[in-house]
């Protein structure tokens, strides 16, 4: 049953990372389209097409690797004739590239005097139609996480009693059984009972599972008078705390140690309840908040991603564990998919959780897609702003307007670019198999 729960996870992250292209892809074409640009195809997934549907000038297609998507522009650069002589690059692999390029641009083209090309447009319509893709993964992902923080809700202890422990065991004691000579539970004994609301403690009203923790820590051996709201009565339930001397820890989880090394301790109060946990609702702009929030993680993993991908393979290369907020590959994601699947936990739970990797699959594909390089959305927003100030800076002295900007010089950079990314997904790829991270 795992396992298929496991597959089940797999196949949705691969569904919802194609809808995810494809809606990157959509954000594209629609302004592409709105204005006056001739798409000849929009696909979804690259490799062996299977299958397609042409609707007026445009084919509509599935392939049949799910990795990546596009939409093909007529004239995405000036034609070959009007390129300027020194737009060759230096060697002849490199010149043959060149040529290639605007070879297979020249064949989007209709005639020389063809106005519904990308190259023509004004600036800010090519920025507009370059940043739609990566806009729609931002957006996908708001919507995602609004679901999640608004709709599902954070999960969060609240102030109903789940159970009562029936003794305090010993934190040293290595078991979880009750023995004859451990004390009954402070709240076994004052009446507690599964399903309490509890609402003031001594005096003071509670909202959160919180407060009453710290009340209950902060007075080992006190008496204490709590209220608490069963079927819709309030009592009042008295009991004393058990003084236990436990860890130490500090606001991020982790345990305080002296300056000689030794951890910390501290005497604190145990009553022996365990909370009910509950999916508390965020406001509507919870979801937009929480995504500006991984954008600006994201973007602190995206500028270092060499050197992530780098100390990736070397902690597989050497058997080392790997950093939990490095970078994963499409397979890495998938196997946490799966995980959070087959994970022993309510329904509602692991659909919070495909959310959240979903969510945050298109954060990455924002992000990453703003990368100032060709052949990602950001090069082709540089390229145009970079052929806008020339056009502005010809205005402003007085000079004819230059010739586009031919961004198929820039195709040995791209080779450059595009092979360190396939090294790159290679080195993840091959880590998440042999040296994957788990949630668990």
């Amino acid at each position: 049953m795992e396992i298929v729960a496991f597959i089940v996870g797999v196949v949705l992250l691969v569904v919802g990372l194609a809808v995810s292209i494809a809606l990157h892809e959509i954000g594209h074409l629609v302004p592409a389209k709105k204005f006056g640009v001739r798409v000849g195809q929009y696909m979804v997934g690259f490799g062996p097409t299977l299958w397609s549907r042409r609707r007026g000038e445009t084919e509509y297609g599935i392939k049949g690797i799910p990795l990546g998507g596009y939409i093909s522009m007529a004239g995405m650069y000036p034609p070959a004739a009007s390129a300027s002589a020194e737009g060759r690059a230096g060697g002849g692999f490199f010149a043959t590239m060149v040529q290639d390029a605007r070879a297979a641009n020249d064949e989007t083209l209709i005639g020389d005097d063809d106005d519904r090309v990308f190259y023509r447009l004004p600036v800010y319509k090519r920025v507009i139609i370059m940043l739609g893709g990566p806009v729609m993964n931002l957006l996908l992902a708001i919507v995602l996480f609004t679901i999640l923080l608004s709709g599902i809700g954070i999960q969060t202890a609240t102030t109903t009693v789940a159970s009562v422990n029936e003794c305090v065991i010993p934190a040293d004691a290595g078991r979880t059984e009750c023995a004859a000579s451990d004390p009954v539970a402070p709240a076994a004994s004052a009446g507690f009972a599964a399903g309490d609301e509890i609402i003031a403690v001594d005096g003071e009203p509670v909202s959160t599972f919180t407060e009453v923790s710290d009340a209950i820590k902060a007075s080992p051996d006190e008496r204490m008078e709590i209220v608490v709201l069963r079927d819709g009565a309030e009592y009042t339930l008295v009991m004393t705390p058990v003084a236990v001397e436990q860890q130490v820890y500090d606001d991020n989880g982790q345990p305080v140690v002296a300056d000689d090394g030794t951890p910390e301790t501290a005497v604190v109060g145990v009553a022996g309840i365990r909370q009910e946990v509950g999916f508390e609702r965020q406001p509507i702009w919870a979801g937009a908040q929480m995504a500006a929030d991984n954008v600006q993680a994201v973007a602190g993993i995206i500028w270092q991603l060499p050197v992530k991908v780098w100390e990736t393979g070397v902690a597989t290369v050497t058997g080392q564990e790997r950093d939990p907020n490095g970078p994963l590959s499409v397979v890495g994601a998938g196997v946490i998919a799966g995980e959070v699947a087959a994970a022993d936990a309510p329904v509602l739970n692991r659909v919070a959780g495909l959310l959240s990797l979903l969510a945050s699959l298109n954060i990455a594909l924002f992000v990453f897609n703003l990368v100032p390089l060709l052949p990602l959305d950001g090069g082709h927003i540089a390229v145009a702003l970079w052929d806008g100030i020339k056009r502005t800076w010809a205005k402003l002295t007085g000079r004819p307007a230059p010739k586009p900007v031919d961004a198929t010089k820039l195709v040995p950079v791209t080779f450059v670019v595009v092979v360190g990314l396939i090294v790159m997904s290679a080195v993840l790829i091959i880590s998440d198999l042999v040296n994957p991270l788990s949630l668990f």
